[in-house]
């Protein structure tokens, strides 16, 4: 039976965790597969997007490549677009656009609009209308020498955050597309339109990030609060004059006997 890019993945995925853990146990059946030169050990992971071999080091030194490693063997991180991420992008209003230029000078800047303002065009490809703003055109400068970028996306609320790894350029002829990024009634002037090409994301754990609230959402959620205190202050008020009511009429009754 031939041996398939998926057995590939698999078996090199194996071996490696392996490595690692000294786990060799249902793979030395491969061995042969290997010596014949019919199974690549070359083969890439999602993961290694970020996790070069420097990184793979320095996990290793500081202990975590094991379990990285078996995170790899699980398949690693993402590389479409899923309806998990896409219900995210629905939460979020806030995100960083990291870019270099040629020379490696990292830049990070924030984007922001109201919620969804970042859409899913297609399972790679994610779009959002770029605002007019200061000038500067640092992440345009560097998009133009080097396309390489990366997306941060927060939700405090719910303490949720996506890191994703790709490519991004800028669209300014299009208008319709930009048009269509807009969001409706947003207060801003769209400049062009920003297009990234997702190779990888994947979603970290919520460990340290603090909990903060869309002043909008709690003024809203207070809103509803004190219209409830004020029925029930309201039916407290009502039943306690009908209490005091109820015990005069008792009072003049025992007063004043028929």
């Amino acid at each position: 039976m031939p041996i398939t890019k998926s057995d590939n993945d698999q078996l090199t995925s194996m071996r490696l965790v392996a490595l690692v853990t000294g786990a060799s146990r249902g793979i030395d059946r491969y061995d042969p597969l290997l010596a014949s030169g019919r199974l690549a050990m070359d083969t890439k992971f999602s993961s290694d997007i970020a996790f070069t071999p420097s990184v793979k080091a320095v996990q290793a030194g500081r202990g975590s490549r094991k379990a990285y490693a078996e995170f790899e063997a699980r398949g690693g991180f993402r590389t479409q677009i899923t309806p998990d991420l896409i219900a995210l992008l629905s939460e979020v209003d806030t995100a960083y656009l990291a870019t270099a230029n040629a020379a490696g000078q990292p830049y990070a800047q924030h984007r922001g609009g109201p919620k969804g303002f970042i859409h899913a065009l297609d399972e790679t490809t994610l779009g959002f209308a770029d605002y007019v703003g200061n000038r500067q055109y640092i992440t345009l400068g560097n998009l133009a020498e080097n396309d390489q970028a990366f997306l941060f996306l927060m939700d405090y609320a719910r303490r949720r955050r996506a890191k994703i790894w790709g490519c991004a350029r800028a669209v300014q002829s299009d208008r319709e597309l930009i048009s269509r990024l807009m969001p409706e009634g947003y207060a801003a002037r769209p400049e062009h339109a920003i297009l990234f090409k997702v190779n990888a994301w994947d979603i970290n754990c919520p460990r340290h990030i603090p909990q903060k609230l869309d002043a909008a959402e709690v003024a809203g959620v207070l809103a509803e609060l004190r219209a409830r205190v004020a029925r029930l202050e309201a039916e407290n008020e009502r039943l306690r004059v009908t209490a005091r009511d109820a015990t005069t009429e008792s009072h003049e009754a025992l007063l004043y006997p028929d």
